[in-house]
């Protein structure tokens, strides 16, 4: 029997990356898997590839995300998983970051995860099962160079991991968090070749991990293998936190 029979999930920012890995992953697993993502072309052909339905989401507007949530949940008959992976970037050093540099990634990073789970969290309570999968990092536990905007995300993101596990769990629903390391997503690999190898160096492991990987994390966490897990932060980062 598959991991994931039948289960419906939602994977945000499931268009490319480890989003799209997650998607693949899940669908192989048993799941309906709903794409959401900003993307429409990448989304509807994530979406095509595994078998699943697209829904063109800013997962920073409220409206937008309940609309998703509501439609997805008539589609499907229900939500049970929900990855809040939609992430982006926009680093600077704290003299030269902007005002808008920090509010457009704490809008996505950390409102869109908000807004994705509370949207979604009812349809959780309604049915008495959720496996809820928030996106951190490695960066959300220990801090980064020029990224004052996406550590206060990702950490903020750490706290509401911890309070969504406390509020939830009686309803049915576990609440947990994964901190990825330097992973090779599309981003990564195409950096220049020193940049790469300063990661390498910089893991015990030697090397950067694969979305691939990440997304196994997830499963773990989504599946019932996990049933016993919550409030949990899964560090996925070949040994570089330590």
């Amino acid at each position: 029997m598959k991991r994931l029979d039948q289960r419906v999930a939602v994977v945000t920012g499931g268009a490319a990356g480890i989003g799209r890995a997650i998607a693949e992953l899940f669908a192989a697993e048993g799941a309906q898997v709903a794409v959401w993502d900003w993307n429409e072309e990448r989304g509807q052909e994530a979406a095509q590839a595994v078998g699943g339905r697209f829904y063109q989401v800013n997962t920073a507007d409220l409206a937008s995300v309940e609309t998703a949530a509501k439609q997805t949940a008539a589609d499907f008959g229900r939500i049970e998983i929900l990855i809040n992976n939609a992430g982006i970037l926009r680093d600077a050093t704290l003299l030269k970051i902007t005002a808008e540099q920090w509010q457009q990634v704490i809008d996505v990073n950390l409102t869109g995860v908000f807004n994705c789970t509370k949207a979604v969290a009812p349809f959780m309570v309604e049915n008495g099962y959720g496996r809820i999968v928030n996106a951190s990092s490695v960066v959300g536990l220990y801090g980064n160079f020029g990224q004052t905007n996406y550590v206060a995300a990702k950490a903020g993101v750490i706290g509401m991991t911890k309070v969504w596990a406390r509020e939830l769990g009686r309803k049915g629903i576990t609440v947990n968090a994964i901190a990825p390391g330097f992973i090779g997503t599309e981003m990564i690999t195409a950096m220049p070749e020193k940049i790469i190898q300063s990661m390498n160096d910089k893991t015990p492991l030697g090397r950067v991990g694969t979305p691939e990987e990440v997304a196994k994390a997830y499963l773990f966490l989504a599946s019932d293998d996990a049933s016993f897990v919550t409030g949990a932060v899964l560090s996925v980062d070949g040994g570089v936190s330590i």
